[in-house]
C-alpha cells in the first residue's frame, strides 16, 4: 500500500456524515486523481479559482487524515495524499448512514424509490441481482 499512514479501515459507518464546504472541494480535486497528490499540486488548483491559504489547504488535508479519509506517504519534505475511500464508498456510507438515521426503513425505502428515475432503478436491480450471485431480482 505504498507506505501510506493512516487507519486500516476507514469508517465502518455511524461517524460518516457529510464533509464541510472545503473537504468536499479538497476531495473531489484528490478523488479526480489516479495518482497520491501533495498540498501544493491541491493549493495550485484550488488557487487557480479562488483566493485561498497553502496553510489553510494544508490544515483541511491534514483533518481529513486524522479523520481516515485520506492517507499520506512522506516524499521529501512533503507529504503525498491518496483517498482511503472511493467516491462510490463514501457515498454508500453516506447512503448507509441515511438509512440507520432515517426511521422506519421500509417508509424511507419507499420514499426513495419514488424518487429514482428509469436508469438508477434498473441500476438498483443490476447491483441487487450481482450481489445475488446472478439471481434475478
Amino acid at each position: 500500500m505504498l507506505g501510506l499512514t493512516g487507519p486500516e479501515r476507514v469508517h465502518d459507518g455511524g461517524d460518516v456524515r457529510g464533509f464541510g464546504d472545503l473537504e468536499a472541494v479538497i476531495m473531489d480535486r484528490v478523488w479526480e486523481h489516479a495518482e497520491p497528490v501533495t498540498v501544493r499540486e491541491v493549493h495550485g488548483e484550488l488557487s487557480a479559482g479562488r483566493v485561498i491559504a497553502y496553510t489553510t489547504v494544508m490544515s483541511t488535508m491534514d483533518n481529513l487524515h486524522r479523520k481516515g479519509w485520506l492517507e499520506r506517504v512522506k516524499e521529501g519534505k512533503a507529504y503525498r495524499y491518496r483517498p482511503s475511500a472511493s467516491r462510490e464508498e463514501y457515498s454508500a456510507r453516506l447512503m448507509r448512514e441515511a438509512l440507520a438515521d432515517g426511521g422506519d426503513t421500509e417508509v424511507v425505502l419507499s420514499h426513495f424509490l419514488a424518487q429514482i428515475d428509469g436508469d438508477e432503478s434498473q441500476a438498483l436491480r443490476s447491483a441487487l441481482s450481482r450481489l445475488r450471485g446472478g439471481r434475478s431480482a
